[in-house]
């Protein structure tokens, strides 16, 4: 998420994401998969267990790794200049740039029970994710 220089790029603002675990959503999927008919018609919302700001998200980097990290909050014309350099197609740049403008919105800071329905286990938090990490 930090580029070299330990910082967080982003137009995010304060903004909160409820950020899922990758593990966590593969074990849900595979619950649904085991017993489909008892997750007809049913939806549900994949969410880590917190709503984090990116300023919480460095902070728990920076206790992980040992190294500062730290999030600046881009403007949407910041953040277009500061991806130029990865020379990514338009449309994944636009991609990137509107998933921190998301966070922004509030529209990612929604925590459902999604997880721990399918699961049987609370969601992964971001420290324990960045705990198996350094495991």
């Amino acid at each position: 998420m930090a580029g070299e220089d330990g910082v967080i790029r982003g137009p995010a603002g304060q903004g909160r994401v409820a950020a899922v675990a990758q593990d966590d959503i593969a074990e849900a999927a595979a619950a649904v998969l085991l017993d489909p008919g008892a997750h007809e018609g049913a939806t549900y919302d994949l969410t880590g267990p917190q709503a984090l700001t990116l300023d919480e998200v460095a902070a728990a980097l920076t206790r992980a790794t040992g190294r500062t990290i730290t999030y600046h909050p881009e403007t949407v014309e910041e953040a277009y200049e500061s991806r130029r350099g990865y020379n990514a197609p338009g449309w994944q740049v636009a991609a990137w740039v509107s998933t921190y403008e998301a966070i922004a919105a509030g529209e990612l800071e929604g925590v459902d029970d999604g997880i721990p329905t399918l699961t049987g286990h609370p969601a992964t938090t971001f420290e324990e994710l960045l705990a198996k990490g350094r495991g």
